[in-house]
Formats: C-alpha cells, structure tokens, sequence
C-alpha cells in the first residue's frame, strides 16, 4: 500500500510539472507505447505499468530501510535522490536504444518512431526535466520513509 502511494504522489509531481510548462517527459505516455502504439490506450497501459514498476522500487526502498535498521523521512529522501540521479543519467538517456516506438538521436529521415528521444539528462523534455525528476524521486523516497518509519 505504501508503495501504491508513494508512486501515485510520484506520478501526480510528474504529471504537475508536464501541465505546468516544466518538462514534457510524459512517463505514462513512454512506458505505455512500449505495449501498444495508441497514445491513449499508452497513457492507460503506462500509469498501471509505472505503479507496478513503482511497487518494485518500493520494495527495495523498503529492503534498504530493513538493512540500515531504520526508515526515515531524510533517509527516504536520500534514498530518492540516488534513484532519480540513476533515472537522469542512465535511465531515461537508455530508453532510446531499448523503446519500439522511440527516435534516438541516430534516427534518420526515415525513422517511424512516433516518440522523441529524452537526450542526455532527459533535457530534448525541457531544460527543468532532470531537475523536476529528481525532485519527484526524492518526494517518492521522502514519502516511504515517512510512511513506513511510523511502522
């Protein structure tokens, strides 16, 4: 459940930061067109796939607060930003060799991938990107840790 939730306050960040001009990564969008190519059967398919993908994360937050012998909201955050430093710099630049549907910045004129490559740091996403998806991590392991030191 506390997995669920982290992901879910996550996603809403993500999802703000899109609406709100700070970045055009589109998380739901990018995981979902790895299943089908219809952007609004993606955006569907990719919020379930990334709360799965969450849970996992969630899982080994909480085996790293199980090793350390304790779960704190500063240990969470820290936590959180080690995997959204992990995201920006090997993540999300990786998702161009790996995606179906997606450009890389090798893709010539006639490339049929739909989607744009993130470039390095996620920043062909907008400037704020990397910033905006560290920060979203690090509310994600904030989240756990605050969530799960009360248990």
């Amino acid at each position: 459940m506390f997995g669920f939730l982290a992901t879910t306050a996550l996603t809403a960040l993500m999802i703000g930061a899109q609406l709100g001009g700070l970045s055009r990564l589109d998380l739901p969008l990018i995981l979902g067109t790895l299943l089908t190519p219809d952007p609004d059967r993606a955006r569907a398919a990719g919020f379930f796939v990334h709360l799965a993908v969450g849970q996992g994360f969630a899982l080994g937050y909480a085996g790293c607060f199980v090793l350390l012998g304790q779960a704190t909201w500063w240990l969470g955050g820290t936590l959180g930003l080690l995997h959204g430093l992990v995201a920006v710099t090997v993540i999300i630049p990786m998702l161009a060799g790996v995606h179906p549907r997606m450009a890389s910045t090798r893709s010539g004129l006639r490339s049929t991938a739909v989607l744009e490559p993130p470039g390095p740091f996620g920043l062909n996403y907008g400037a704020q990107t990397p910033l905006v998806t560290i920060a979203a991590h690090i509310a994600f392991g904030i989240a756990l840790g605050l969530l799960l030191e009360a248990h």
